[in-house]
């Protein structure tokens, strides 16, 4: 049986943000939204809260080529980030098993 996926590979990054910066962070991140819509290669992208200052997001693409493209634009909206983290980013790259998309 082979397996199509429309997304291969991923990013999952988890942030955690300082106490007092949680509106700030959150504005970056809604802020952050067209840029990503933007990007033809980014098949799906999830910011998600996972406690009260912590976060994830979590985005897929088809191919390396794509997840590339999505890392060096992701750079520059990364920068001045830092002052609202409590901690880096980790960031960890992901092979998608199996997935449902819309």
């Amino acid at each position: 049986m082979t397996i199509r996926l429309a997304a291969k590979l991923g990013f999952l990054v988890r942030l955690e943000v300082k106490p007092d910066k949680v509106p700030e962070f959150e504005a970056w991140v809604g802020a952050s939204l067209p840029a990503i819509e933007d990007e033809p290669g980014t098949t799906a992208w999830f910011a998600v809260r996972l406690g009260p200052t912590s976060y994830a997001v979590f985005d897929v693409f088809p191919n390396e080529a794509a997840r590339q493209a999505h890392l060096e634009a992701g750079r520059i909206r990364l920068e001045g980030l830092s002052d609202l983290l409590a901690e880096p980013p980790s960031m960890v790259r992901t092979e998608v098993i199996v997935s449902k998309l819309p």
